[in-house]
C-alpha cells in the first residue's frame, strides 16, 4: 500500500509531468489565465490521461505484444487518446457548455498534449502493472492539475500588479513557471 502512496507522491510532485519532465506546456501556458478554466482543464486531462494509461496497458500488454504489433504503439495510443479527449469534449459540453467554452481549442488539443501520450508510452517504459500504471497516469494527472492551477492563481495575483511592459503576458508567464519548476524541484530531496 504504502508503495502506492509513493508512487502518487512522486508522479505528482517530485516527477512533476510539467516542471520536471517539461511536458504538457502548450495547455499549461494557454489555459492558465483563470483559476476556474485551469482547474477544468485539470480535470479533463486527469480523465483522459487516467483512462489512457489503463486503455493503453491493456492494449499493450494484451494485444500488442501478444500479436507482435509493438510498432503500432504508438499509432494505437494516438488513436486511444483521440477517441476518449472526443468523449471528454462530448461530456464537457453536456454538464458544463460554459466550461466548454472557456476552454475552447484547448479542450479537443488534448489529443496532442504531449503529456497524455507521454504518461502513456511511460508506463510501458517502466513496465508497471495494470494498477501502477493507472496510478501512474492518475498522479501524473493530479500533479499537472496542482501545477496548472497554482500558476493560474499567480497570473490572475500578477493581473493586480504593476509589471514592466515588455515583460507583460508571455515573458513573465515564463518566468514564473520557471520560478515554480525551481520551486518543485525541492521536492526532489524529499523522494
Amino acid at each position: 500500500m504504502s508503495q502506492y502512496l509513493l508512487l502518487l507522491l512522486t508522479t505528482s510532485l517530485v516527477n512533476n509531468v510539467v516542471l520536471a519532465q517539461f511536458l504538457g506546456l502548450c495547455p499549461f501556458m494557454g489555459v492558465s489565465n483563470k483559476v476556474s478554466s485551469a482547474f477544468g482543464m485539470g480535470l479533463a486531462t486527469t480523465f483522459v490521461l487516467t483512462l489512457s494509461c489503463a486503455v493503453g496497458w491493456i492494449l499493450e500488454h494484451y494485444l500488442l505484444v501478444p500479436l507482435g504489433l509493438g510498432f503500432l504503439r504508438l499509432l494505437s495510443f494516438i488513436l486511444v487518446i483521440a477517441v476518449l479527449v472526443q468523449l471528454t469534449e462530448m461530456m464537457v459540453a453536456y454538464q458544463s457548455p460554459e466550461l466548454h467554452k472557456v476552454l475552447g481549442i484547448f479542450l479537443p488539443l488534448i489529443t496532442t498534449n504531449c503529456a497524455v501520450l507521454g504518461v502513456a508510452l511511460l508506463t510501458i517504459r517502466e513496465q508497471l502493472d495494470f494498477l501502477e500504471a493507472i496510478l501512474y497516469g492518475f498522479g501524473s494527472a493530479l500533479g499537472f492539475t496542482i501545477v496548472i492551477v497554482i500558476f493560474s492563481g499567480l497570473r490572475e495575483r500578477m493581473t493586480l500588479c504593476r509589471i514592466p511592459e515588455t515583460m507583460e503576458g508571455a515573458p513573465i508567464g515564463f518566468i514564473t513557471a520557471g520560478i515554480l519548476a525551481m520551486a518543485f524541484s525541492g521536492f526532489a530531496g524529499l523522494a
